[in-house]
């Protein structure tokens, strides 16, 4: 039997790229898959192949949430996954618009999305969420700044829910690919394959998201990298008090995790 057969599924930003990739996968795993997309044309395309079915969603929304989880009823599996860049290295000359786009896709939906599913899933009697980090979620990335900034905001969210989530048996956790090939990466792909720097395939990224899904952790990060496997990364853990009678103390679970 499929893995997720009987189970439905919902994946933002499929309509291309990673969602796309994820919602084919999932659809071939037994998943009754719904696209979520602003691109209708393409979402629509992409539900059609499948066999899902497609609906018109601006995550940043919450408003937009409500209706379309309303529409759907129960839902098991989620990827949330629609994402954007700005594309500008130079904080400087970042336009308030640019800046309201990105976190209302790479931040709000997460957050919203989340907050939406939870009675659906926590109906169900638990659900699998996964978010589309990205390796700069976890380190420094020059060229577009804010884009880091979203993407350390999924990892952040992502690793302190997770806590609240589990006594409903929902987990959460975030992929953090490397280099995809996918609209993102824009006009760089020439020169990354120029320099024979490996580019993943979209399909590598959504065979994680689906065996990240199944697996039952929670509150992980999963680095997706060229020709390996992926695997959760190991966060540090940051220097603790030096007062004398409190050396090495942590703070109590309700302040730190």
């Amino acid at each position: 039997m499929p893995p997720f057969d009987g189970k439905v599924a919902l994946v933002t930003g499929g309509g291309s790229g990673i969602g796309r990739a994820t919602a084919t996968r999932l659809a071939a795993d037994g998943a009754s898959v719904v696209v979520a997309d602003v691109a209708a044309d393409a979402g629509r395309s992409v539900a059609d192949e499948i066999g899902g079915r497609f609906v018109e969603l601006d995550v940043g929304d919450p408003a937009a949430w409500t209706s379309v989880v309303d529409d759907i009823g129960p839902i098991d599996l989620a990827h949330l996954n629609a994402g954007v860049t700005t594309g500008e290295a130079d904080v400087a000359a970042l336009t308030d618009a640019q800046y309201r786009r990105i976190m209302s896709a790479n931040v709000d939906g997460v957050v919203f999305g989340t907050r939406a599913l939870l009675p659906s899933m926590t109906a169900r009697g638990g659900g699998a969420i996964v978010a589309t980090s990205s390796l700069a979620g976890l380190i420094a990335f020059a060229p577009d700044p804010i884009y880091t900034l979203t993407k350390h905001a999924v990892v952040g969210f992502v690793r302190s829910v997770a806590a609240s989530l589990a006594p409903k048996r929902i987990t959460i956790n975030a992929v953090c690919p490397g280099l995809v090939d996918t609209p993102l990466i824009g006009e760089a792909r020439a020169l990354l394959q120029d320099m024979k720097f490996p580019i993943m395939p979209p399909s590598q990224i959504a065979d994680a998201v689906a065996r990240v899904m199944a697996g039952g952790g929670t509150g992980q990060c999963w680095v997706c990298q060229p020709g390996r496997d992926e695997e959760a990364y190991e966060f540090g853990q940051v220097p603790g008090p030096r007062t004398e009678g409190a050396e090495g103390m942590r703070p109590p679970s309700q302040f730190s995790s």
